[in-house]
């Protein structure tokens, strides 16, 4: 094989390792966000709803 032969399996090969892992980063950011956001609204504290007052 040649040099240049030899450096495009390379870059190849790199850019599709590197496509995997900017897909697996960005699945996991959005997982994270999802669960933030749903432990968010878990702990938001409900609150009853206020009657207006009275007054004659």
């Amino acid at each position: 094989m040649t040099k240049k032969t030899e450096g495009a399996n390379w870059t190849g090969k790199a850019a599709l390792a590197g496509a995997a892992i900017g897909s697996a980063a960005l699945a996991a950011a959005l997982l994270y966000t999802s669960r933030r956001k749903e432990r968010a609204e878990k702990a938001a504290p409900k609150l009853p709803p206020v009657d207006p007052v009275e007054t004659d």
